[in-house]
């Protein structure tokens, strides 16, 4: 008896003030998912708009410089690759309905590893595509005037500079610190959990 009565002390002991509900974890589930997918269209409707706008150019304006084409078409295949990427990473998002807290934070690290992979292979390698595509496209148009060449790669490589130097780091950075903000809340409310199960 005496067991039952220590227990009973220790149930109403424990400290559960900043343990959110069921209910609170759902909405934290359900936020999370529907911003990043939010995310994902927005991306996936923007680079399918700038394929389709590059491909019509294409038929539309017939370049005398083949530097022009080679340009066109890296756009084109970079602007498809970040489509299909996030086509291809959206599903984990769909699949993401009711879950437990230990399943909901696999798939937070699971992200946190797309999310490494995304910014040290896969955006390199088309930011490189389109940023190779886009000083050839320029070279056309910018060559027929002595200082427009000059003007137009120098703003181009600015632009690309803080592109490559500036925005990518940071908005890395940010996308981390979010997603590890929600990991570590997630592990602080099942590491208590499993403290007062003990």
């Amino acid at each position: 008896m005496d067991n039952l009565t220590n227990l009973k002390a220790i149930w109403h002991s424990a400290k559960t003030d900043g343990l959110p509900t069921s209910v609170e974890m759902l909405q934290l589930i359900k936020k999370f998912r529907s911003q990043r997918l939010r995310k994902k269209w927005l991306v996936i409707i923007v680079a399918s708009v700038l394929t389709v706008l590059m491909v019509i150019t294409m038929f539309y304006y017939h370049p005398k410089m083949i530097t022009t084409r080679i340009g066109q078409v890296l756009i084109t295949i970079s602007c498809a690759c970040l489509a299909f990427t996030n086509i291809k990473s959206i599903r984990r998002f769909y699949q993401l309905n009711d879950c437990s807290n230990a399943e909901f934070l696999a798939f937070i690290e699971q992200t946190r590893q797309n999310q490494i992979y995304f910014y040290k292979k896969t955006q390199v390698a088309i930011m490189l595509l389109s940023s190779v595509g886009l000083l050839l496209y320029l070279y056309e148009s910018a060559s027929k005037y002595p200082g427009g060449l000059m003007i137009a790669y120098s703003l181009g490589a600015l632009y690309l500079a803080i592109i490559w130097l500036l925005v990518r780091p940071r908005t890395f950075k940010k996308n981390a610190e979010k997603l590890n903000a929600v990991k570590m809340h997630l592990y602080k409310i099942s590491k208590q959990l499993k403290d007062d199960e003990v």
